[in-house]
């Protein structure tokens, strides 16, 4: 059974390959050897990298929008309404008391 290494290197043995190699032509051994991992690179960033910016991106643009009044869920699943924001942190009313919890923005998951 012949390994990919043994494989990827057995494309570019032979005459042709002297003859190639000394007019500066890139052998196709190479060309093969380069094609995987640019390809594993390009499809970690079209299924990994690049989902995750656009979330974060909206995670910013959906924390920098809040105002008062809005129903929020925090990342503990506690669901109240925005009573006052200052910089960073963020205060809820929540429950019928109206009971006050502060929270730091970041703490916010989304807006119901």
């Amino acid at each position: 059974m012949k390994s990919l290494f043994t494989v990827a290197f057995a494309a570019g043995t032979g005459a042709d390959v002297a003859a190639n190699a000394a007019q500066g032509i890139p052998t196709a051994g190479l060309v093969q050897s380069l094609g995987l991992p640019v390809l594993l690179i390009a499809v970690f960033y079209f299924m990994l990298i690049r989902p995750q910016r656009k979330r974060d991106k909206q995670t910013k643009e959906m924390l920098a929008a809040l105002k008062v009044g809005d129903q929020v869920v925090s990342i503990g699943g506690i669901i109240g309404t925005i009573f006052s924001i200052k910089d960073d942190t963020v205060t809820i009313e929540v429950g019928a008391d109206k009971t006050k919890i502060k929270f730091e923005r970041s703490a916010i998951k989304g807006i119901r």
